[in-house]
């Protein structure tokens, strides 16, 4: 769900990208509304005849193509694709329905060689790949917008600034998988990729500019080929809320609810939160209704969606009530081998302690230097790791081989390691 908007090359030399008040310059009276697709809004390629054409159309097309892609977060089950958006100079705009065609892959076969341009890549790689389009190089202009320093990095805050040019995102959260889709939500997504091929120019060449080209080029890379995240252990443990689930059968409680919803959600294909939200769960877990009366007096079930379903929700709190003791989950959770709250370091290890306080004043101090967020030069959890476990030898090489060891890309590793080793004094 982006936006791609051209960018003028003619307008004279572009600022340096660390020059915040060159790259502040455009105010709300100057941005002007892009309304309406240059080619209009084109129709849903649904059919394998009509995809066929496209694939010649975009294989002939050159240049660098951009892409989008539009879910239904909120409203289904998973992170599916429910229309893919792509614009290529000499093939101008599609809009494709990846439910009626599921096998894009000779779309992506058309494509190998060609840059794909996305506005946070790592939000639709996933998806796309099921779909069999993976790209073989990619530029993000909202990675790319970060390195640049630039503070709001939305597609519509970054296509203003860079372009002048204003994008509506008002159907950024509709339901994609909504049949037919509406023309006025066709419109927003071909507007998503009416103006990335050139914004990735202006970012480009601010990029080379500033001299982070490289930096960029390694980091676009990583996203590419990041790997999908492990399975977490005890899903059910994100319930919000459970932090006030104070014993182990409330626990089991939530556990067990869950599930239930975890399941009945994906066999209906709707968002686990519209099916039983999870400060339902977490009432439920803190009354111990006994009985499906008591549980729909809990006002957290007085919603006729929630009501409908309460003796789903009533079976499985019973099921919980009747667990042995030796089957109740911890409070705590699985341990782990991430590093403790940095809170509770000064009581642990108060060495540990004063170097993770210097070496995030040195990462702020990288940051202020080269206008990039602190995040982006340096994964907190990758910093905090260091710090607690740290090597051997506290010296430049030693760090920086630990922070690539870690999954730090080259250029973050070259440029924090050295620093870290020279503000950061560990005793013997």
């Amino acid at each position: 769900m982006h936006d791609d908007t051209p960018a003028p090359t003619d307008a004279g030399p572009v600022p340096d990208a660390t020059d915040r008040d060159a790259t502040d310059r455009v105010d709300a009276r100057e941005v002007v509304p892009l309304v309406e697709p240059a080619d209009g809004i084109p129709p849903v390629v649904a059919t394998t005849e009509a995809l066929a054409e496209v694939v010649a159309a975009f294989g002939d097309a050159t240049g660098p193509v951009a892409v989008d892609a539009e879910r239904a977060s909120g409203y289904r089950y998973g992170q599916r694709t429910y229309l893919v958006q792509l614009r290529r100079e000499g093939a101008g705009t599609v809009l494709i329905d990846p439910i009626a065609l599921p096998d894009l892959s000779a779309l992506s076969e058309a494509l190998v060689g060609v840059e794909w341009v996305f506005h946070a890549a790592s939000q639709d790689l996933p998806g796309l790949a099921e779909q069999g389009l993976k790209p073989g190089r990619i530029f993000d202009t909202e990675l790319g917008a970060r390195l640049l320093g630039l503070e709001r990095v939305g597609l519509a805050a970054v296509v203003a600034e860079l372009l002048g040019l204003g994008l509506a995102k008002e159907h950024s959260s509709v339901d994609w998988s909504t049949r037919p889709l509406p023309q006025e939500w066709l419109r927003y997504a071909a507007l998503d990729v009416e103006l990335l091929i050139e914004l990735r120019a202006v970012i480009a060449e601010r990029l080379a500019l500033a001299g982070k080209a490289e930096w960029a080029a390694q980091e676009f890379e990583a996203v590419r080929l990041a790997p999908p995240p492990p399975p977490r252990v005890d899903p059910w443990r994100r319930v919000s809320g459970l932090h006030n689930v104070r014993d182990a059968r409330r626990v089991a409680v939530v556990r067990e609810l869950w599930h239930t919803r975890d399941e009945n959600a994906r066999k209906r294909d709707i968002a686990p939160g519209r099916v039983l939200p999870d400060h339902a769960i977490v009432a439920a877990a803190q009354a111990l209704p006994r009985s499906v009366p008591a549980l729909t007096d809990l006002p957290a079930f007085a919603g006729k969606g929630t009501r409908r379903r309460a003796v789903l929700w009533q079976q499985a709190i019973d099921r919980a009530l009747a667990l042995p003791e030796a089957q109740l989950p911890s409070i705590r959770g699985p341990r782990s081998d991430a590093p403790p709250p940095p809170r509770a370091w000064a009581d642990r290890d108060p060495v540990a302690a004063a170097r993770l306080a210097a070496a995030r004043a040195t990462i702020s101090e990288l940051s202020d230097a080269h206008h990039v967020p602190a995040e982006n030069l340096l994964q907190p959890d990758l910093l905090r790791r260091l710090c607690w476990t740290p090597p051997q030898t506290w010296d430049a090489e030693s760090i920086t081989a630990a922070l690539l060891a870690g999954g730090a890309r080259p250029w973050q590793a070259e440029l924090v390691g050295p620093a870290l080793a020279a503000a950061v004094v560990t005793p013997e």
